[in-house]
């Protein structure tokens, strides 16, 4: 799959806990590095607490304060960029549509021309009915990456769906997972109780950063070379094994 290497690019990452926290270093390096217009816009309601300290990326300083605001202001001041985030759940179409939505830029002042935004939404959600909703914008959309991470103790998986002038030539996970699609237990982490909050699925700190590492892969691959092979990354940090499905070539005609 070949992307732009031009346009100016806009990363919406949802979740900044156990795999989020680990990405959000890597993803402002990255993008430092870029030599095009580049945003990064990180969203989570939480705040960070003492069990977090553990497996996620935060230090005992951060305690009491928005996740999403944490590493926005820690990372972006260390490479000069502008911090953005969005310190709540998005748990509305509506919102999210908004956040992906592409602006125009206009890069050369002496150019009449302007660049709309490669947008790329990052799913580091721990609930299905999050993931469901990132399937409907996706859906909607005309261009759009979307690259989710899920993972249980110790084993997870990254799939990477992408749509291009209002088609999908990448399935995305809610397609590749359909089960995800049909989950109607699940919750948005504002409809969970408390007892319900406090009982989070069990997950290692090895799962989360190779999660991560998959996915800024994937992100890395997109940005700096223009193109990805990688549809998904499945993966086990018990055994430290990685196994990726790659982008079926179309033959050409003889």
């Amino acid at each position: 799959m070949k992307f732009d290497m031009e346009k100016p690019v806009k990363i919406v990452m949802l979740g900044a806990g156990g795999t989020g926290g680990h990405i959000a270093p890597h993803i402002y390096r990255l993008l430092y590095a870029l030599d095009r217009p580049a945003r990064f816009i990180i969203c989570d309601g939480d705040v960070v607490e003492q069990k977090n300290l553990v497996r996620q990326n935060f230090a005992p300083a951060d305690l009491g304060f928005n996740k999403a605001r944490v590493l926005a202001e820690r990372y972006s001041s260390v490479f000069g960029m502008e911090a953005e985030y969005v310190p709540a759940f998005i748990e509305n179409l509506d919102a999210l549509m908004e956040l992906i939505k592409p602006l125009q830029w206009k890069l050369d002042r002496y150019d009449w021309r302007t660049h709309s935004e490669m947008v790329v939404l990052i799913g580091a959600v721990d609930n299905n009915k999050s993931r469901q909703l990132c399937h409907k914008a996706f859906s909607q959309s005309k261009d759009l990456i979307y690259i989710d991470s899920g993972n249980g103790e110790f084993s997870g998986q990254v799939v990477c769906g992408v749509r291009k002038n209002g088609h999908t030539v990448q399935k995305p996970v809610g397609s590749v997972y359909p089960e995800m699609m049909k989950d109607k237990g699940d919750k948005f982490p504002t409809e969970l109780s408390c007892a319900e909050a406090a009982q989070s699925d069990p997950q290692s700190m090895a799962a989360n950063i190779t999660a991560a590492t998959a996915v800024v892969d994937m992100v890395y691959n997109i940005l700096t070379h223009g193109e990805s092979a990688a549809r998904q990354t499945d993966f086990s940090a018990k055994t430290v094994r990685m196994q990726t499905t790659l982008e079926k070539r179309r033959r050409k005609a003889a």
